[in-house]
């Protein structure tokens, strides 16, 4: 039996859900999710209350589907109604970030600003050094963050580039300090 699986869904106030023959659609304040459906999965709306259940819950397969889809419904739900959001921080001088409509603007020390389009569906705003990435479908949010991220990570000596509010980076030590060491 899927520990996941067997939870079930609150749908609050305000929120529709639409089953079709093989997609799951989801309607509420922030936008429309739509999540097409395993073969195996059995979607059951009792009021509002749902739950995902399998075929055949013992075979491996169907095991994982269970899990994974309850958990992206349950996903969907909570994009429509509050969003998803991630922070990052940017670190170093002269390193900053501006937003100009549907662009993300980024100084980050190369010798040219990086100019990253913003994906439909996602807001960004920047505040001092943070970058706040939010929206209502969270793998589009975390993909869009990962991306910011990934055009200067951090690096080790100094903690210079764009990392998550959450990280930590694990800093080393220089060739000075390892030299007066000897």
């Amino acid at each position: 039996m899927s520990r996941i699986g067997k939870q079930p869904i609150e749908i609050p106030t305000g929120v529709e859900i639409k089953l079709e023959a093989n997609q799951i659609i989801v309607k509420g304040p922030k936008g429309i999710l739509t999540q097409q459906l395993n073969p195996a999965v059995i979607i059951t709306q009792d009021g509002s209350t749902l739950m995902v259940t399998v075929k055949d819950p013992e075979e491996k397969s169907n095991k994982s589907m269970w899990g994974l889809f309850q958990r992206l419904i349950s996903n969907m739900v909570t994009g429509v109604t509050t969003g998803f959001t991630k922070q990052l921080e940017i670190n170093g001088v002269g390193y900053r970030a501006a937003v100009a409509g549907k662009i993300l603007n980024l100084q980050l020390g190369y010798s040219h600003p990086i100019d990253y389009q913003i994906p439909d569906g996602i807001e960004i705003s920047v505040e001092k050094n943070i970058v706040s990435v939010s929206g209502s479908d969270k793998q589009v949010v975390g993909q869009t963050a990962a991306e910011i991220r990934s055009l200067r990570k951090p690096e080790p000596y100094k903690g210079k580039g764009i990392k998550y509010t959450d990280e930590t980076i694990k800093r080393k030590v220089g060739k000075q300090a390892a030299k007066g060491a000897a």
